[in-house]
């Protein structure tokens, strides 16, 4: 009996603390951010290291980069020799996370990481700018991190959880079985820590390293009609893989429901711009099998399907295809806009 009374308490305390109105940004702590230009490279070329802040301050002049240890001059670096390395930055006695880099022969096949972020949100949740906000902050940090906006809620109009985005995503999040809102879920199955603008260096820190595989699409919208091929190239061996596909919609404009002290602390944001809202998946929320992912092999699926009924400017459609591994954490993704005709992105 004292037990469910604790747990009872426990859970009232942070029902409440994540709905009062009452709320307060954290103090960024170890906002010392390192990415590099490449985590993999051949021998006797350079990578660039970046040091930043959360707010996206450009400390790279000022702060010392360490390769395995030891200082080194600058901002970039080298290596004569097949290996890997461990590299940090320190700024103002604050060290970043550390990063691998590694340098090979010339002889194998390199694709980029980029990272996944699925957003489940809701225009009616007052507590959800602040993971908006986070995205914000890491379009500026890196260009490998690909959004998607699960909206949540309701389609009736009468409901106070109303949302016209609202998506059916129940299969996806009883899968990831983590409640509530706001929540951004870091390459499918991993939650980005609270609070989310104050933990980029998480994310970040997973756009290094090779993952194996590397995606390209070519997208072609005529008239009511999407034409869509995706291709993926493996590197190394796979198995039990699964590929996800989205049809998104950029620049839809609602207002937002805002607790939070982002975005000038508006309660209601009249003017808010939805971005990477989820529309339609034309797999399975769960994945499709992929047939094959041995070593220099490629896999290719073409949908051809009508613009969702959903989407309301075709002309702002956003292309999304990830694979998943067998216990679904996403490997590797890439988005596409119209008209594009992509190639894999080998390093």
């Amino acid at each position: 009996m004292k037990k469910s009374l604790f747990l009872f308490i426990a859970f009232a305390s942070i029902l409440f603390s994540s709905c009062s109105s009452d709320y307060t940004i954290l103090e960024s702590i170890g906002s010392t951010i390192l990415t590099a230009d490449s985590s993999v490279k051949t021998i006797n070329e350079d990578i660039t290291f970046t040091v930043k802040d959360n707010d996206g301050n450009d400390l790279t002049a000022e702060a010392t980069i360490y390769v395995d240890g030891s200082a080194i001059e600058g901002n970039t670096y080298t290596s004569a020799t097949v290996g890997e390395f461990e590299v940090t930055a320190k700024y103002s006695g604050i060290t970043s996370e550390p990063l691998t880099v590694r340098f090979h022969d010339g002889s194998e096949v390199i694709f980029n990481r980029r990272v996944l972020i699925e957003d489940y949100t809701g225009t009616w949740c007052g507590y959800c700018p602040r993971v908006s906000y986070g995205l914000e902050l890491l379009k500026e940090q890196s260009d490998n991190v690909v959004a998607v906006a699960i909206h949540r809620a309701t389609l009736n109009t009468s409901s106070d959880n109303y949302d016209p985005y609202t998506f059916d995503s129940t299969e996806l999040e009883n899968f990831i079985n983590v409640p509530g809102y706001p929540k951004g879920l870091v390459n499918r199955i991993t939650q980005w820590d609270y609070p989310e603008p104050n933990n980029l260096n998480q994310v970040i820190s997973l756009t290094q390293g090779d993952p194996g595989l590397g995606l390209a699409m070519k997208t072609v919208v005529e008239g009511n009609n999407i034409s869509l091929d995706v291709k993926v190239k493996f590197s190394t061996n796979h198995t039990g893989l699964k590929l996800v596909v989205y049809v998104l919609e950029n620049g839809l404009v609602y207002e937002q429901t805002n607790y939070t002290d982002y975005y000038d602390s508006e309660d209601h944001i009249y003017d808010f711009v939805h971005d990477h809202v989820l529309r339609e998946s034309f797999t399975n929320l769960l994945g499709d099998a992929i047939d094959s992912s041995n070593t220099g092999q490629t896999f290719t699926r073409s949908f051809n399907q009508s613009v969702p009924t959903t989407v309301e400017d075709a002309t702002k459609l956003e292309f999304v295809a990830f694979v998943i591994d067998a216990d679904g954490n996403a490997i590797n993704v890439r988005s596409a806009h119209i008209g594009e005709d992509q190639e894999f992105e080998e390093l």
